[in-house]
């Protein structure tokens, strides 16, 4: 079939488009295809457009829940194995909370700390403990210090403090030489106990509250 598209474009040139009873092929060809592609477009916007986005919305929400289905499979493999690393550290913390004086066994490491520098030789010109600082479930206790000694005591008496039952650590300190030659040390000792039941539960309290009032502002 040939097309003859001069006729055509006299068609529509001469086309009377406010009377359609007198449209040829071509115009009424061309109005119809407009028409049906006016309806698809509606269609989209009105009705298939929301239904993609609803699908698009499910297949991500199915992608979601097959992560976390894997997620929770992997889980569920491996909990025996997460029972026993739990048991492992609960074993660790109970080891590590052993090392923590309670608050009835403060002065008597208090008094380790001092028979270990008299032990080495050294004088005390301080031994001064400082008010504590209290964490979640600990609280440290820093203790300053001014020893006078050797060198060489001085170093047994750190390695001592390192050798207790007790956590203790030596922090800002600062060694200064005397005319007689002996050293001059001044540290902050630092120890830390654990809290009881009481001070745990008065923690959680204030923690509470202080986030409640945060709340309120």
């Amino acid at each position: 079939m040939k097309i003859d598209l001069n006729r055509i474009v006299e068609d529509f040139r001469r086309t009377n488009w406010k009377d359609p009873g007198t449209w040829t092929t071509a115009p009424t060809g061309l109005v119809l295809v407009a028409i049906l592609a006016a309806i698809l477009a509606l269609g989209w916007l009105l009705v298939w457009q929301d239904q993609t986005d609803q699908i698009r919305r499910e297949r991500q929400t199915e992608v979601k829940l097959k992560e976390d289905y894997l997620n929770k499979k992997r889980q569920a493999v491996n909990l025996d194995l997460h029972k026993q690393q739990l048991r492992e550290i609960d074993t660790q913390f109970g080891a590590l909370l052993k090392q923590l004086p309670n608050r009835a066994q403060m002065d008597a490491l208090l008094v380790d700390i001092n028979q270990a520098g008299l032990a080495r030789g050294l004088q005390f010109e301080l031994f001064k403990p400082e008010a504590e600082a209290v964490k979640e479930f600990y609280a440290e206790l820093p203790i300053r210090l001014r020893v006078v000694g050797t060198y060489h005591d001085m170093g047994h008496f750190a390695a001592d403090l390192g050798q207790l039952s007790r956590i203790v650590t030596l922090n800002d300190v600062s060694v200064e030489a005397q005319k007689d030659g002996n050293l001059v040390m001044d540290a902050t000792a630092r120890t830390f106990r654990y809290l009881d039941e009481e001070e745990v539960a008065a923690q959680r309290k204030a923690a509470a509250a202080a986030k409640k009032g945060a709340a309120k502002k």
